[in-house]
Protein backbone atom coordinates (compact mmCIF):
# COMPACT_ATOMS: atom_id res chain seq x y z
CA UNK A 1 0.00 0.00 0.00
CA UNK A 2 1.56 3.25 -0.89
CA UNK A 3 0.89 5.78 1.23
CA UNK A 4 0.03 8.06 -1.80
CA UNK A 5 -3.22 6.33 -1.64
CA UNK A 6 -6.26 8.54 -0.53
CA UNK A 7 -6.93 7.39 3.08
CA UNK A 8 -9.28 8.53 5.55
CA UNK A 9 -9.45 8.21 9.21
CA UNK A 10 -12.86 8.96 11.75
CA UNK A 11 -10.72 11.29 14.26
CA UNK A 12 -7.28 12.59 15.37
CA UNK A 13 -6.30 13.13 19.10
CA UNK A 14 -7.10 16.63 19.96
CA UNK A 15 -7.03 17.36 16.23
CA UNK A 16 -3.38 17.54 16.17
CA UNK A 17 -2.59 16.11 12.94
CA UNK A 18 0.87 17.31 12.79
CA UNK A 19 1.64 15.11 15.53
CA UNK A 20 -0.79 12.48 15.28
CA UNK A 21 -1.89 12.05 12.00
CA UNK A 22 -3.05 9.43 9.39
CA UNK A 23 0.26 9.98 7.17
CA UNK A 24 2.47 8.50 10.31
CA UNK A 25 0.83 5.54 9.84
CA UNK A 26 2.71 4.95 6.56
CA UNK A 27 6.21 6.80 7.08
CA UNK A 28 7.91 3.69 8.12
CA UNK A 29 8.89 5.44 11.67
CA UNK A 30 8.91 3.96 15.01
CA UNK A 31 8.89 7.39 16.37
CA UNK A 32 5.33 8.27 14.74
CA UNK A 33 1.75 7.66 15.52
CA UNK A 34 -1.69 7.59 14.39
CA UNK A 35 -3.68 8.21 17.54
CA UNK A 36 -7.33 8.41 17.23
CA UNK A 37 -9.60 11.29 19.58
CA UNK A 38 -11.99 8.42 21.81
CA UNK A 39 -14.76 7.32 20.86
CA UNK A 40 -16.81 4.18 20.64
CA UNK A 41 -15.61 2.95 17.05
CA UNK A 42 -12.48 4.25 15.35
CA UNK A 43 -12.13 3.20 11.47
CA UNK A 44 -9.10 3.88 7.93
CA UNK A 45 -10.49 3.95 4.76
CA UNK A 46 -8.09 3.07 1.72
CA UNK A 47 -9.29 4.44 -1.51
CA UNK A 48 -6.98 2.50 -4.15
CA UNK A 49 -6.27 4.00 -7.71
CA UNK A 50 -7.13 1.02 -8.81
CA UNK A 51 -8.10 -2.46 -8.36
CA UNK A 52 -6.35 -4.14 -5.89
CA UNK A 53 -6.46 -8.28 -4.73
CA UNK A 54 -5.43 -7.99 -0.92
CA UNK A 55 -3.39 -10.57 0.62
CA UNK A 56 -2.56 -9.64 3.96
CA UNK A 57 -2.76 -7.07 6.68
CA UNK A 58 0.40 -5.72 8.61
CA UNK A 59 -0.29 -3.43 11.60
CA UNK A 60 1.37 -2.30 14.99
CA UNK A 61 -0.69 -1.33 17.59
CA UNK A 62 0.49 0.43 21.22
CA UNK A 63 -0.30 -2.01 23.49
CA UNK A 64 -3.14 -0.63 26.07
CA UNK A 65 -4.74 1.24 22.75
CA UNK A 66 -5.64 -1.71 20.39
CA UNK A 67 -8.59 -2.87 18.85
CA UNK A 68 -10.16 -6.40 20.23
CA UNK A 69 -12.07 -6.53 17.33
CA UNK A 70 -11.16 -4.97 13.79
CA UNK A 71 -13.98 -5.26 11.01
CA UNK A 72 -12.57 -5.30 7.68
CA UNK A 73 -15.20 -4.07 4.85
CA UNK A 74 -14.44 -3.37 0.94
CA UNK A 75 -15.78 -3.08 -2.50
CA UNK A 76 -15.47 -2.35 -6.02
CA UNK A 77 -16.21 0.92 -7.23
CA UNK A 78 -19.64 1.76 -7.85
CA UNK A 79 -20.91 -1.24 -4.85
CA UNK A 80 -21.58 -0.95 -1.76
CA UNK A 81 -19.01 -2.25 1.08
CA UNK A 82 -19.24 -6.11 2.12
CA UNK A 83 -17.76 -7.79 5.10
CA UNK A 84 -14.30 -9.18 4.31
CA UNK A 85 -13.63 -10.65 7.61
CA UNK A 86 -13.65 -10.59 11.29
CA UNK A 87 -9.69 -10.04 12.66
CA UNK A 88 -8.74 -10.43 16.68
CA UNK A 89 -5.65 -8.74 17.21
CA UNK A 90 -3.55 -9.26 20.29
CA UNK A 91 -3.28 -6.06 23.22
CA UNK A 92 0.94 -5.56 21.98
CA UNK A 93 3.20 -3.48 20.33
CA UNK A 94 4.38 -6.14 17.93
CA UNK A 95 3.82 -6.20 14.75
CA UNK A 96 0.61 -8.26 13.35
CA UNK A 97 0.70 -10.16 10.00
CA UNK A 98 -2.35 -11.89 9.15
CA UNK A 99 -2.32 -15.19 6.98
CA UNK A 100 -4.67 -16.70 4.83
CA UNK A 101 -4.74 -19.73 7.57
CA UNK A 102 -8.52 -21.07 7.97
CA UNK A 103 -9.25 -20.30 11.44
CA UNK A 104 -6.68 -17.84 12.35
CA UNK A 105 -7.40 -15.10 14.94
CA UNK A 106 -5.98 -12.51 12.55
CA UNK A 107 -6.95 -14.08 8.87
CA UNK A 108 -7.54 -11.79 5.66
CA UNK A 109 -9.30 -13.54 2.99
CA UNK A 110 -7.83 -12.70 -0.62
CA UNK A 111 -10.49 -10.41 -1.92
CA UNK A 112 -10.38 -7.91 -4.64
CA UNK A 113 -11.59 -4.33 -4.14
CA UNK A 114 -11.04 -0.84 -4.53
CA UNK A 115 -12.26 0.67 -1.02
CA UNK A 116 -11.46 -1.29 2.18
CA UNK A 117 -12.40 -0.28 5.65
CA UNK A 118 -11.08 -1.24 8.50
CA UNK A 119 -13.28 -0.57 12.00
CA UNK A 120 -11.76 -0.89 15.02
CA UNK A 121 -14.26 -2.06 17.84
CA UNK A 122 -14.01 -2.77 21.41
CA UNK A 123 -10.51 -0.97 22.49
CA UNK A 124 -8.57 -1.87 24.82
CA UNK A 125 -8.57 1.72 26.21
CA UNK A 126 -10.99 3.19 28.42
CA UNK A 127 -12.25 5.81 26.51
CA UNK A 128 -11.94 4.13 22.97
CA UNK A 129 -8.85 5.37 21.78
CA UNK A 130 -6.16 3.77 19.59
CA UNK A 131 -3.11 4.41 18.37
CA UNK A 132 -1.31 2.39 15.39
CA UNK A 133 2.45 2.75 14.52
CA UNK A 134 2.43 0.78 11.33
CA UNK A 135 -0.55 -0.34 8.85
CA UNK A 136 0.28 -1.90 5.82
CA UNK A 137 -1.68 -3.83 3.22
CA UNK A 138 -0.37 -5.91 0.65
CA UNK A 139 -1.58 -7.71 -2.22
CA UNK A 140 -0.80 -7.13 -5.91
CA UNK A 141 -2.37 -4.40 -8.76
CA UNK A 142 -4.88 -6.27 -11.25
Amino acid sequence: MSPRCPHRVSSVLNRDVKQFGKKHMFDASEETCWNSDQGLSQWVTLDFPSTVRISQLHIQFQGGFSSRLCTLEGCRAGEEPVKISNLYPEDTNAMQISFAVPRARFQVEETELDKLKITFENSTDFFGRIVVYHLGVLGQRL
